[in-house]
C-alpha cells in the first residue's frame, strides 16, 4: 500500500508531506532520533540510553525497519518540509501485554515512535505522523492505537490527549541498565478523532 498521494499538504509557502520511508531516510530518521532525544527527552531518558548511543548501529536499524519489516501490519513513515526529514513515525501490530485480553474495538495498532526534531516543531508535523498512522491503521482493519510514553513526559501526553487520546491504566517499568523507566500507555478507537488539528505538534 501506497500512502503518499493522499499525504503531501502545503502549508503558507513551504511545502510539508508524509510519505512512506525509504531506505535512504535511515540515515535521517537515526539523526532526528539523536538529536530529539538529547535535547526534548535528556531530563526524561537514563543517561546510559544516551551513552551508548551509536549512529551506525541506529540507521542500520532503521534501514532494516524499511527494507524488512516484521509483518506486513509494521511501517514506518516519514514528515518532510521540502525534501527535508524532519520527523518520523513507526508502529505496527500491537503484542498483548500478561493477562491483557483483546480490545473490543478490533485489533490493536501500536505507534512505537512518533518523534519531531525539536526546531521543526509547532508546524503540524507530528500531527500529519498521526493521522497518517490512524488512516493507515485504519485500512488495515484496527479498531485501535495505543503508545508508550514515559511517565515524565508530559510535553507528549498533552499532544496525544490534544489528539483525543486517554490513559489506558497500562503501566511498565522497562529495565535501561540504569535507573529504571517507566512508562504508561496511552490509546484512541480509530474513528474517534484521533488526530489533531494542523499547527500543533
Amino acid at each position: 500500500m501506497d500512502p503518499s498521494p493522499a499525504f503531501p499538504r502545503r502549508t503558507g509557502t513551504a511545502e510539508v508531506s508524509v510519505r512512506p520511508a525509504r531506505p535512504d531516510d535511515a540515515a535521517a530518521i537515526a539523526r532526528v532520533q539523536e538529536l530529539t532525544w538529547r535535547t526534548a527527552y535528556r531530563d526524561l531518558l537514563p543517561a546510559a540510553v544516551l551513552d551508548s548511543w551509536e549512529a551506525t548501529a541506529a540507521e542500520a536499524t532503521w534501514r532494516a525497519a524499511v527494507v524488512s519489516p516484521p509483518t506486513p501490519g509494521h511501517g514506518v513513515l516519514v514528515a518532510l518540509e521540502r525534501q527535508t526529514v524532519v520527523g518520523f513515525a513507526a508502529y505496527g501490530p500491537a503484542e498483548l501485554g500478561a493477562g491483557e485480553r483483546p480490545s473490543a474495538e478490533g485489533p490493536t495498532t501500536e505507534v512505537a515512535a512518533l518523534l519531531v526534531e525539536p526546531r521543526w516543531g509547532r508546524r503540524g508535523h507530528g500531527s500529519r505522523l498521526l493521522a497518517a498512522v490512524s488512516d493507515l491503521a485504519a485500512a488495515t482493519g484496527a479498531g485501535r492505537l495505543q503508545m508508550w510514553l514515559p511517565e515524565q513526559d508530559a510535553v507528549s501526553a498533552g499532544f496525544l490527549e490534544s489528539a483525543g487520546w486517554d490513559r489506558d491504566g497500562w503501566a511498565r517499568t522497562l529495565d535501561t541498565g540504569d535507573v529504571p523507566l517507566r512508562e504508561v500507555r496511552w490509546h484512541t478507537v480509530l474513528g474517534s478523532g484521533s488526530a489533531v488539528e494542523e499547527g500543533g505538534a
